[in-house]
């Protein structure tokens, strides 16, 4: 197939030249090839039929592979080709959310020698979209995979400094996020849904601590905090008993959207958890705020921690006499 000029010279000595889609065909009875018109696209002069060319001409080529492309125009040659679509739109989910000016907020009069807002979302789009260790984030992904603005000024050892950043500041962070999505997303925070479940890792041994509370001290960077030892054996929710695990708590909204959320030991019960999250709730001022948690969160000291201060809660309760007795 191909596109055909045909040529028609009118009265006047002018010619008028139509374009055409056609292929040759072989006639065996006369011995040789015609010509078949598939398409008459329209006069050569007119720019509606250029344009439709062109969107036809758009439409097949997205069929091609850029190396077929380049194989019919030797004078070009691929350097280099990324998928970029699914990082441009987390790019804008990014920017339109507000989180670079919530990171600036954080990171005012602080210095650092790195882009910090680019090596947070530089492994924030990798475990959105080829979720992997850092360092093939940096060795592979990022140099191979996409192109990413601000990624080329990246060190290896920029990523492991971001985290750190993030988890000293990681309270401020989510709290000043949060609002500016309650504020942009219209959210509705009276109701607050509340569960923890566990994430195993693939190591044989806990998280060895000192001291009486069992505890592990973080890097300077990190804020030198003192943590308690997370990896920890427990009840697994995914059947992973035999590793150690972590438990995650977070609290969403009735759409779904997070609020916040905890890390405990792993060895921590659901019901132990209830008064640290109503604390650190109480700590964002709510304006009104009910809890719904499942059966794991009821005890009587949870009740009297949700009720107190006239605090609203939707429990689960699977027997009424456990309970009183």
């Amino acid at each position: 197939m191909y596109l055909r000029e045909s040529r028609q010279k009118r009265a006047d000595g002018s010619v008028l030249t139509h374009l055409q889609l056609a292929e040759n065909l072989w006639d065996p009875e006369k011995q040789r090839a015609r010509v078949q018109i598939l398409y008459n696209c329209g006069r050569a002069d007119d720019e509606a039929t250029t344009a439709r060319l062109r969107r036809l001409a758009k439409s097949i080529l997205r069929r091609c592979a850029p190396e077929e492309i380049v194989a019919e125009n030797p004078d070009w040659q691929v350097v280099n080709a990324w998928d970029h679509g699914d990082l441009y739109v987390l790019e804008q989910l990014w920017r339109r959310l507000g989180i670079p000016e919530v990171l600036a907020e954080v990171l005012a009069g602080r210095k650092f020698d790195f882009d910090v807002e680019r090596a947070l979302f530089a492994m924030i789009a990798n475990r959105a979209l080829a979720p992997s260790s850092k360092l093939y984030c940096y060795e592979q992904w990022l140099k191979e995979e996409v192109h990413l603005e601000g990624a080329a000024a990246l060190e290896l050892q920029h990523l492991y400094r971001a985290m750190d950043f993030l988890e000293a500041n990681k309270e401020a962070i989510e709290k000043a996020f949060y609002f500016r999505m309650a504020d942009l997303l219209n959210l509705d925070v009276e109701i607050v849904f509340y569960d923890t479940t566990s994430l195993h890792f693939e190591v044989d041994e806990e998280d060895r601590a000192v001291g009486e509370h069992d505890e592990v001290h973080g890097s300077v960077p990190a804020g030198r905090r003192t943590y308690r030892a997370l990896r920890k054996r427990g009840h697994s929710k995914n059947g992973r008993f035999d590793a150690p695990q972590i438990v995650v708590g977070l609290a969403v909204t009735r759409d779904g959207f997070p609020v916040r959320h905890w890390i405990f030991p792993g060895n921590t019960v659901d019901v132990s958890t209830v008064a640290k999250v109503k604390e650190d709730l109480k700590g964002w001022q709510l304006s009104r705020c009910v809890f719904v948690g499942d059966a794991g969160m009821v005890s009587k000291a949870n009740l009297e921690t949700l009720a107190r201060g006239g605090g609203k809660y939707i429990l689960c309760i699977s027997s009424v006499r456990t309970l009183v007795e």
